[in-house]
């Protein structure tokens, strides 16, 4: 694990299963329509609980729309150790503007926390799968953003980044390494 103090609030960095995670929530890297068919969704959907797919579901339909790249909302947690899940749609590579549009899934993520009263949360390397985000690039946009946040008003005391390998937690670590 590597870690950095903003202020007496902590920003992480961890390699492993971010399903694993006892934390207050957990961020979803989720598709617009919060179809969790793949990747970190549909393992955060296996082990918590059709309950999850539900209530997205139910929000969807609620909201009678998909969610805005960038965007977030809540569900429960299910079976999860988490209390609550996040999910967030992060931007596809070559849609236009996706710097700007990551840093929005972040900030919104830890935004709605705070909004929740949450203390701590585990976001993955949003967009950097099959939405093919460069690694590195957004390593730098998702740290930035969440030391930005921790470094204002936030109630949050804890912000990991849970990385599921070595090549991703190298990019992370490095990237800690510039804040």
């Amino acid at each position: 694990m590597t870690a950095k103090q903003i202020g007496h609030r902590s920003l992480e960095l961890q390699r492993g299963d971010i399903t694993t995670l006892a934390v207050d929530a957990i961020v979803n890297a989720a598709n617009v329509h919060l179809q969790h068919g793949g990747g970190v969704a549909w393992a955060i959907v296996r082990k918590g609980g059709a309950i999850i797919q539900e209530e997205g579901d139910r929000i969807i339909a609620a909201r009678g729309r998909p969610l805005e790249t960038g965007e977030a909302v809540i569900t429960s947690g299910g079976r999860l150790p988490a209390k609550f899940v996040i999910h967030t749609a992060g931007p596809i590579w070559g849609d236009g503007d996706e710097d700007a549009k990551l840093r929005r899934a972040c900030m919104s993520s830890l935004e709605l926390a705070d909004e929740k009263k949450l203390k701590s949360i585990a976001l993955p390397a949003i967009s950097t799968g099959i939405y093919r985000f460069p690694l590195d690039r957004a390593a730098r946009i998702l740290l930035a953003a969440a030391a930005e946040h921790l470094a204002g008003k936030s109630g949050l005391e804890r912000v990991i980044f849970c990385l599921f390998d070595e090549r991703t937690f190298a990019a992370f670590a490095e990237a800690m390494t510039e804040l």
